[in-house]
């Protein structure tokens, strides 16, 4: 039995079929056409198109960066619960210990780490004395136990090229994160002395006489590890010209050993044997005995500063959605400026048969076609936009911005260029679908 047949000769298939090669080919040819027409105006399709995917790899960066730099602050991988010190602000606190910016909010007696070393509710406590930098780089007397806090994966955090060891603790030596190691020209058997205080690029007048001996280099953590001189605490508490003042004025001397009572840190690392003892602690420290401050969670302190700061994210996020308004306003005005050159082209298309919506088509199709292009090109934007704020927060803080970073920006941003771009068409391609065919085809002059 044959399939059925219509009266204009075909099956329904075949007429399918046939519909959809039709439609195919009338969009080639308004693509054609459109194509033509942004060729006319080549200059104008460019600066526009630019303008785009500025706007675009702006949007793109702003939710990108911000995203990252708060994962990084507030959910990096730190193998410890919370951080010790002295009485003042927990964000100083965090921002001086875990990622060696600031200045430290003071010293804590060795009595108190000792006491809390001894809590059994602590699985790990970690003593760090701070105060002295090589090249703009911080230099972190701590106990080589810093060296075996794991992860999430059950691995160490910082570990040491091969090549290298961790320092010993009655040695003049150090190991070196990998950018200090990188951008010091340092390696392993390399020589050099610590400088006073932090605020300074090297010199010979903030030359400590003791001198190291670089005995390992970390491998890259992408984190603020990376921008460290770790060397043993005893070497900072007899690195000259410091005075101990855990109980009055004290200078070590050489070959005695230091009293307890004497000793002093910066903050001290702490690791819990479970959540209760975070609240417990931080109840004892923060509420009870107010003689030291207990940063914890560490995560907590740092999403607090953006959260302050989120005002500023906002105002960017306002500014570049007004590039991306600015951007739609220049496809819009581009094409409609344009209008009344083609005025004469639009008439002929239409005295040749072509129907009024494939004139809209035409200039629906341009405005697209604009905005697609910039929202390609907007990724070019965004990975330069990137790349030079990678290289600042690497510079500044230790944190690696990840290019590959996906974040849902990275799609709707340029949908939604897209979609401007044809609503930004709308209205010349009104005009263009308004064009009356006799006043077209008169002359201009």
């Amino acid at each position: 039995m044959s399939a059925p047949q219509d009266t204009d000769g075909g099956t329904p298939p075949a007429r399918a079929a046939r519909a959809v090669r039709g439609a195919g080919v009338r969009l080639l040819v308004l693509a054609g056409i459109a194509r033509r027409g942004l060729n006319q105006h080549a200059l104008s399709t460019v600066v526009t198109a630019l303008s785009a995917a500025l706007a675009s790899g702006l949007v793109l960066a702003v939710f990108a960066v911000s995203a990252q730099t708060r994962e990084a602050f507030t959910s990096g991988a730190l193998g410890i619960d919370a951080v010790l010190g002295a009485r003042g602000s927990p964000l100083q606190l965090v921002l001086n210990t875990v990622f060696h910016l600031e200045t430290s909010p003071g010293n804590l007696p060795w009595s108190t780490y000792e006491a809390v070393r001894a809590d059994p509710r602590v699985a790990r406590a970690i003593p760090y004395a701070v105060g002295d930098s090589y090249r703009g780089f911080r230099v972190v007397g701590t106990t080589p136990e810093r060296f075996e806090l794991e992860g999430a994966d059950g691995r160490p955090l910082l570990r040491v090229a091969p090549g290298g060891r961790v320092f010993d603790p009655g040695r003049r030596e150090a190991v070196l994160g990998a950018s200090v190691a990188r951008r010091a020209g340092l390696g392993v058997g390399s020589h050099f002395h610590p400088e006073h205080g932090v605020g300074h690029r090297g010199g010979e007048d903030h030359e400590h006489e003791e001198e190291y001996v670089v005995v390992g280099v970390l491998e890259p953590t992408s984190s603020p590890s990376d921008r460290v001189v770790w060397i043993p605490i005893e070497g900072v508490f007899r690195m000259g010209g410091h005075v101990l003042r855990g109980a009055g004025s004290y200078v070590p001397r050489p070959g005695e050993a230091i009293p307890d009572e004497h000793k002093e840190v910066s903050a001290v690392l702490l690791k819990f044997r479970g959540r209760q003892a975070g609240f417990q602690l931080a109840a004892l420290f923060n509420q009870e005995e107010r003689a030291a401050t207990l940063a914890w969670p560490v995560a907590a302190s740092m999403a607090e500063v953006f959260d302050k700061l989120g005002w500023l994210h906002r105002v960017l996020e306002l500014v570049a959605y007004l590039v991306v308004a600015v951007a739609a306003g220049s496809i819009l005005a581009s094409l409609y400026n344009a209008m009344g050159e083609r005025r004469r082209e639009f008439a002929i298309l239409r005295a040749l048969g072509a129907r009024r919506r494939a004139v809209f088509g035409v200039i629906v199709l341009e405005s697209t076609a604009i905005a697609a292009l910039g929202a390609a090109l907007g990724y070019l934007v965004y990975m330069l936009v990137l790349a030079a704020a990678a290289v600042l927060v690497r510079r500044s803080t230790g944190v690696v911005l990840d290019p590959f970073f996906f974040h849902p920006a990275l799609v709707v941003v340029p949908l939604a260029m897209v979609g401007l771009g044809v609503l930004a068409g709308l209205l010349p391609a009104w005009r263009a679908y308004s064009t009356d065919v006799a006043r077209g085809l008169s002359p201009t002059s």
